[in-house]
């Protein structure tokens, strides 16, 4: 499942992040988004009145998955929040959410933000912007 950042850079261009993305899309159909994703995409593209890159978001997203918060990636998002909390080293509420849906989806979070990613147990994390000559994970 895509991060923000990683998508953002997708729209940018990154050689390295475009090159994961075609890679992925050799074998797979659909590139996975969650809902929290397309939210803090949509937001800032509005907050900018960004209106080509909406459209072109826009276009991305509907030929792509958007998971949804669900009853599972709630729960599980909760539990995280409250081992993360008990731990006292709780994260921002969103990255528990996107970290949930993709955990409830069984798949890996591709993005830059290992040092929030990487401390919740039970996460795969891969970041598609380094160089990397591996084939892309089931995300």
């Amino acid at each position: 499942m895509i991060d923000t950042d990683i998508l953002s850079l997708f729209f940018r261009n990154h050689p390295e992040v475009t090159n994961r993305f075609s890679s992925y899309l050799a074998t797979h159909d659909k590139i996975n988004i969650s809902i929290i994703t397309y939210y803090e995409i949509l937001s800032g593209l509005k907050h900018r009145d960004a209106n080509k890159k909406m459209a072109l978001f826009l276009k991305f997203a509907s030929t792509n998955s958007v998971l949804p918060l669900t009853e599972s990636s709630v729960s599980i998002s909760s539990q995280i929040y409250a081992d993360m909390r008990r731990a006292g080293s709780p994260l921002d509420d969103i990255d528990i959410l996107i970290a949930g849906v993709a955990i409830a989806n069984d798949l890996i979070m591709v993005t830059r933000n290992r040092r929030h990613f990487g401390r919740i147990n039970g996460l795969e994390v891969e970041d598609w912007s380094e160089l990397k000559s591996a084939k892309p994970p089931n995300t």
